[in-house]
């Protein structure tokens, strides 16, 4: 990124995984989680970009992925994955977010992909018991009773990336007061602030 990098924490080296990708590797493993978080978020757009904007029957919008390989959609499995890794990346990501701000809305995202992961779990269970809720031919979510699916997934997909970018502003861009030091090169005018050259303010 910049020069201006922040400097890491002056303490003993990261040696397990937990600390590497919390620490010196937090950058990049934030950049990688990012790049899987929008990948699927786009997915879910152009889904619903093929619904209300191109007028495609709702089985025949699948995304771009499932256009190729439509059985990537009908898979129960396939979407409780994702959503585990989702959940999982965000749990193994947040030592890393040590300021007030950017840990609170990097838990609040935590908090929604859990209940997201929960809904995908259940629609898991239907699949594998062949009893589905509501009496409903196929399986269904507790929220799928009053929003149907295409949306209330792009919905629950936006609600989790929103507070996830708040958190990483605040990750990338502290503000100035902020007492607890960061342990990896996240942020980008930290580095600025420490050199006895620059002035700050």
């Amino acid at each position: 990124m910049y020069a201006a990098h922040a400097n890491t924490a002056d303490s003993k080296p990261a040696t397990t995984f937990l600390e590497r990708i919390n620490g010196p590797q937090h950058e990049l493993a934030l950049r990688l989680f990012t790049v899987v978080v929008l990948a699927h978020w786009a997915e879910h757009l152009l889904q619903a970009i093929q619904i209300y904007a191109l007028g495609w029957p709702v089985p025949e919008a699948r995304g771009l992925l499932g256009y190729f390989y439509p059985w990537l959609v009908t898979s129960e499995v396939l979407h409780y994955v994702y959503a585990l890794v989702m959940l999982i990346g965000f749990w193994f990501l947040r030592a890393g977010f040590t300021g007030e701000l950017d840990r609170r809305w990097w838990t609040i995202a935590l908090g929604i992909q859990f209940f997201h992961h929960i809904e995908h779990a259940l629609l898991q269970f239907q699949a594998i018991s062949g009893h589905f809720f509501f009496g409903r031919p196929v399986p269904t979510s507790l929220i799928q009773y009053w929003v149907p699916r295409v949306e209330l997934h792009m919905f629950y997909n936006t609600i989790v990336f929103i507070p996830m970018v708040i958190a990483m502003y605040y990750h990338v861009f502290p503000p100035a007061d902020e007492k607890v030091p960061q342990q990896c090169t996240c942020a980008w005018h930290r580095g600025l602030m420490t050199r006895p050259d620059v002035q700050v303010g």
